[in-house]
């Protein structure tokens, strides 16, 4: 594979960094693929095309990915319940999260969270981590 800074101006491999980073600050919430790209000055077409090749995945494998790096963290320290933890780390549908969970870490998230805590293991009370997520809501 050529290097792709070599190919791609600078201009460009910045705008790349602006819509990752805008994905990586807001993991949470549900992006859009056609709205991150006009974030970057690209139709969704050709910024897909362009982060993988400048990230070596699409938009939506890398946000799946960090999604699910986020729901490893929760599941080790947080008492949360594995569907609280998919919807709070951006995941609409628990049977996506679960599938791609175990594709990306070659266990269920049950399986994870018994293997990565230890027996007598202390962890974050639900409710604090969602307060810290905003999970709480005015009614």
């Amino acid at each position: 594979m050529e290097n792709t800074a070599s190919t791609l101006d600078t201009g460009t491999l910045r705008r790349m960094r602006v819509a990752r980073d805008a994905m990586d600050r807001e993991w949470a919430e549900p992006l859009d693929v056609s709205a991150v790209a006009a974030r970057a000055g690209y139709s969704r077409y050709h910024f897909v095309r362009l982060f993988r090749e400048v990230y070596g995945e699409t938009p939506g494998a890398y946000l799946a990915r960090r999604r699910i790096e986020r729901a490893q963290d929760l599941l080790r320290t947080a008492n949360l319940t594995v569907t609280e933890i998919c919807m709070l780390v951006g995941f609409t549908s628990l049977g996506t999260f679960c599938t791609r969970f175990k594709r990306q870490t070659g266990m269920t998230p049950t399986e994870f969270r018994r293997r990565a805590r230890g027996p007598g293991a202390s962890s974050i009370p639900g409710c604090f981590v969602l307060l810290w997520a905003g999970g709480f809501r005015a009614g």
